[in-house]
């Protein structure tokens, strides 16, 4: 039995499509509010709680052999990305589980000062590390399937918004290839133990995205391009009235700032140990939201 914690999301979502398509049994850990009805339909069991609530996690690692932990923090670093996550690693030790898989965020081990989702993640990185388990971690520079919800406005406006640095380089993941990776880690012996830095097959610049778009709906795109400045005035007016939130934009600034790329050897790294062919940005696209042919 799996347990995949962030089922709805993004991630966890196509983790346990991947696992029901395989028919291995899998628990869902959801919230009451989020919408679940997809992973029960493909036979998943439903596990519904809260990962604030030591006593749900205790009641959900029950009978598990796998953690997959892939939920997000929804603005609740303290709470969720990092407390959740040392009591699931906990748990997971007391009954025996035989590996757990960590999804953390390319740069968490950088030292960003002012982002909590990125300083809570590599706690729990180190914190995984020692615990004595069987463990992956894997960190994803950019999700594809972030994207999408852009693509489709493009596609109805031809508007791309780029804050900051054009030039700044990523790597974007097919989230389909990191749920693969995901589920592949607990038995490919060369992922036991391992770090991943997790990106697509090419290195874009964020100017690419939109091209990308312009490719796939045949539509020349109109690129606003505010500065930096535009998130520091907004994260300083929100701090007068809401510190947490003032926090979280902390995390979202970071990651306007920063470059999060993969290299050549570690994408040749990735595609190694798990015998995959990386998907492009593009590619990933196309899939999703088609094309205006």
């Amino acid at each position: 039995m799996f347990l995949v914690t962030g089922a709805t999301g993004d991630i966890g979502k196509r983790v346990v499509r991947k696992l029901r398509k395989e028919e291995t049994p899998v628990r869902s850990f959801v919230r009451l509010s989020s919408r679940y009805g997809e992973l029960e339909h493909r036979g998943s069991e439903i596990f519904i709680g809260d990962l604030r609530e030591q006593r749900d996690i205790d009641k959900a690692c029950q009978g598990v052999k796998y953690i997959i932990s892939a939920h997000g923090s929804g603005g609740d670093a303290l709470a969720l990305d990092y407390r959740a996550n040392i009591e699931l690693i906990d748990r997971a030790k007391d009954v025996g589980v035989e590996h757990f898989v960590f999804i953390s965020v390319l740069g968490a081990d950088r030292g960003y000062e002012d982002a909590p989702v990125f300083k809570a993640k590599r706690e729990v990185e180190k914190y995984l590390q020692s615990s004595g388990l069987n463990y992956t971690i894997l960190r994803p520079a950019g999700l594809a399937s972030n994207l999408l919800p852009l693509a489709e406005r493009f596609e109805q406006t031809g508007i791309y918004l780029l804050v900051g640095d054009r030039q700044s380089r990523t790597s974007i993941i097919s989230t389909d290839d990191l749920a693969l990776m995901a589920v592949d880690a607990v038995s490919n012996a060369d992922a036991r133990n391992q770090i991943f830095a997790v990106g697509g097959p090419e290195v874009l610049k964020r100017e690419d995205i939109p091209q990308i778009f312009s490719r796939v709906y045949k539509r020349e795109p109109v690129i606003i391009n505010p500065p930096l400045a535009v998130v520091d005035g907004l994260r300083t007016a929100i701090g007068l009235f809401n510190a947490d939130a003032q926090k979280a934009i902390g995390t979202f600034r970071t990651l306007l700032d920063n470059e999060f790329f993969c290299t050549p050897a570690e994408i040749e790294r990735l595609e190694s140990v798990y015998k995959i062919k990386l998907e492009t940005l593009e590619s990933f696209i196309k899939r999703y939201v088609g094309s205006a042919d």
